[in-house]
């Protein structure tokens, strides 16, 4: 698991599917729901998570991997 995290190649991936992904009509609505408000509820009211001290950043770029891995079931 740590591999494919620290992995460029992967992160690489990730980064040129996460909008097609976020954009296809193959991938459920819910789907993107799931990526979309756990990122958004972080980056508008990170002082109500506290108990998480991860950076915006980083809660971000994990959820953009999770995503990615369960919408490219999809297609």
């Amino acid at each position: 698991m740590w591999n494919r995290l620290l992995s460029m190649r992967r992160w690489g991936h990730v980064f040129r599917r996460i909008v097609p992904l976020l954009r296809s009509p193959r991938v459920p609505f819910r789907e993107k729901l799931l990526f979309a408000v756990p990122v958004l509820l972080y980056w508008i009211a990170p002082d109500l998570l506290n108990f998480l001290p991860v950076d915006d950043v980083a809660v971000t770029l994990l959820l953009m991997n999770w995503f990615t891995e369960r919408a490219e079931r999809y297609l």
